[in-house]
């Protein structure tokens, strides 16, 4: 059984410094203090009951929970999808969430995190419905053909991905780390997928898994960048025929017409 996973479900995660969106005076510093909690973005966690710098007593605490934070990412995958990054707005984002735009801010820093967390949820999810479909080489390419059409459909986001991606390829760049752990991972569970002799001869002969990861990654972020420069383009084709191609005779699933 052929084991593909796409994406991770990661544990690392970036973001910028910044605050975006808003005066200042909707943004409450909350200070660092020794022995201070800190999520996966680095951030401080605010424990219950406690009041940020500056925050009147009228004002409540903010809890930070998973379940807020997770309907904050909905709501910010919405509205890049539907209004692009640059047009989506915290206080959209916050409107849709059912948050203030300070309370946002008590959870994401900056519309940076934001699209960061969008596009890491992104990439649990479809790791998590890869493992879940595919487990051979037969469900490769039909799940990879529904997967491109799903990208079709949120085309920003797409373009977001991408974008960041090259983005990351400064080694100063804060995303940076994830993706360079995120490549390697995918490629280390592809490979890891074709234990032995029997598993590898699946592949069309001469390929290794490790050469095969590779351009299965290629493939696929280059066929989504082809087709946001022409969206007359298709793309589903090329990829059932790359995974006949990669598999050879016999395995890698039919042409999606």
């Amino acid at each position: 059984m052929v084991s593909i996973r796409i994406g991770r479900p990661g544990t690392q995660r970036f973001g910028a410094t910044k605050t975006d969106d808003g005066p200042s005076d909707d943004v409450h510093d909350v200070r660092d203090r020794p022995g201070d909690q800190r999520d996966s973005l680095g951030t401080r966690v605010v424990e219950e009951g406690e009041r940020t710098v500056g925050q009147a007593g009228a004002r409540g605490p903010y809890a930070r929970t998973p379940a807020r934070r997770a309907e904050i990412v909905r709501a910010a995958r919405d509205s890049f999808a539907e209004r692009g990054y640059a047009n989506a707005s915290l206080r959209d984002i916050a409107e849709r969430a059912g948050i203030t735009h300070a309370g946002l801010l008590h959870h994401f820093r900056n519309k940076d995190e934001l699209l960061a967390e969008v596009l890491a949820d992104r990439d649990r999810e479809e790791w998590q419905q890869g493992l879940d479909t595919v487990d051979s080489p037969d469900r490769l390419g039909p799940y990879l053909a529904e997967l491109l059409g799903r990208h079709q459909r949120a085309p920003e986001l797409m373009r977001l991905w991408i974008e960041l991606a090259a983005a990351a390829s400064r080694p100063d760049h804060p995303a940076h780390a994830y993706f360079a752990d995120r490549y390697a991972r995918s490629r280390a569970q592809f490979t890891d997928g074709f234990p032995d002799e029997a598993a590898r001869s699946g592949l069309r002969e001469g390929v290794s898994p490790e050469s095969a990861a590779i351009l299965f990654q290629a493939v696929l972020n280059g066929l989504q960048l082809q087709w946001l420069l022409d969206q007359d383009l298709d793309i589903v084709g090329p990829v059932t025929d790359f995974v006949r191609l990669l598999f050879g005779p016999g395995d890698g699933g039919s042409r999606a017409d």
